[in-house]
């Protein structure tokens, strides 16, 4: 994606890749002084990022609202590692960290990936990230569970919620429990409002109104939860969808919504960007290529465990840097293009190679 126009939707709809409030929302915003039930008490502020969906879902193809993750191939490539590669600039040190990985993608030794091997690889980094979600969510649940009951109501939450905005958390708690007015901000409430919509849609059938800890983990990561997953789609088809069908045309997709970034800098937007939207729209989401995209297709493109996405994105990751078209991955082409695969560009790949073998 072009330089500086692969910022991300000013926020919020699913992403899934959100992916996932809703877009037009600021998922950071601080509630306005106009509040009065804001009065923060020292000591008592939760982290934001520990109880509301992350701005940012790992493993997955599009962001909120419908934007391409520009990290992905990086994300099922590296798994944990990802970091390692962001934090390190030596080039030394990086090139043998890919030299290791190549030689854990090569399960048959041959010195080659084949797109069954980059296929395995895919999958197995996408669990690595399913795992981590699911150990943090294990720690967020006890901030939205202080009695350790197993189960949080919507009210519980909300009161959580808006003590991680500023808010006093025992004004906040006693006016719901009395069922009086909470005087909030319009961006908070509205972010309230969407939060809310999603945590119902994690509450599993039959609904008790209360999430329990794999529930709350389908709130914050809806890629864990088939049924969010369809939600994700949906909120993704509502965005992009200009005419009504549920249905996605290339033309749709190329075209975030009003209120995103992309959008108010149409006029900027790089050839490049359009390109590699619609080449992804053509030649990936559409599977039966009929220039329709349907919830259905957007579904399976959408599940992270989808194996034939696996084999799909094995192939695109291996056409890219397999110089000599056969097929498979060389050591010494992950080494030149290294730059796609983590992020960092190795210099001198050629004479790494010799070094190595």
């Amino acid at each position: 994606m072009a330089s500086g126009k692969s910022v991300l939707c000013s926020v919020a709809s699913i992403y899934l890749s959100g992916f996932c409030v809703f877009l037009m929302v600021d998922v950071y915003a601080r509630p306005t002084n106009n509040s009065a039930v804001k009065r923060e008490k020292p000591g008592a502020r939760l982290d934001e990022n520990e109880i509301q969906p992350p701005n940012h879902l790992s493993g997955l193809k599009l962001e909120k609202g419908g934007v391409l993750n520009k990290d992905f191939h990086q994300e099922v490539f590296l798994g944990k590692e990802m970091d390692e590669f962001e934090a390190d600039s030596e080039p030394v040190r990086n090139r043998k960290k890919l030299i290791a990985i190549f030689e854990k993608v090569d399960i048959n030794v041959d010195k080659k990936i084949s797109a069954s091997e980059m296929q395995r690889w895919i999958m197995e980094k996408t669990e690595e990230h399913f795992q981590q979600a699911n150990e943090e969510n294990k720690l967020h649940f006890k901030a939205v569970d202080p009695d350790g009951d197993g189960q949080v109501s919507w009210d519980e939450y909300r009161i959580k919620f808006l003590a991680s905005k500023g808010f006093n958390e025992e004004e906040v708690a006693e006016k719901i429990k009395n069922n009086e007015e909470l005087k909030i901000d319009e961006e908070t409430q509205e972010l309230l409002d969407n939060l809310k919509d999603r945590w119902f849609q994690a509450d599993e059938p039959p609904a008790n109104h209360l999430l329990n800890e794999e529930e709350f983990l389908a709130f914050l990561h809806p890629e864990h939860s088939r049924g969010m997953l369809k939600f994700m789609v949906r909120e993704i088809i509502r965005d992009l969808d200009q005419d009504g069908d549920k249905r996605l045309t290339v033309s749709e997709f190329i075209s975030l919504p009003v209120g995103t970034v992309e959008n108010q800098e149409a006029q900027d937007i790089d050839d490049d960007w359009v390109k590699e939207r619609r080449k992804e729209f053509e030649e990936v989401i559409d599977a039966d290529r009929d220039g329709i995209v349907t919830m259905e297709e957007l579904e399976e493109y959408m599940d992270p465990m989808n194996e034939y996405s696996a084999l799909n994105e094995a192939k695109q990751m291996i056409a890219v840097a397999d110089e000599n078209q056969d097929h498979y991955l060389e050591l010494e082409e992950i080494l030149k293009y290294s730059e796609y695969f983590t992020g960092s560009k190795l210099m001198n790949y050629a004479q790494s190679v010799h070094e190595e073998f």
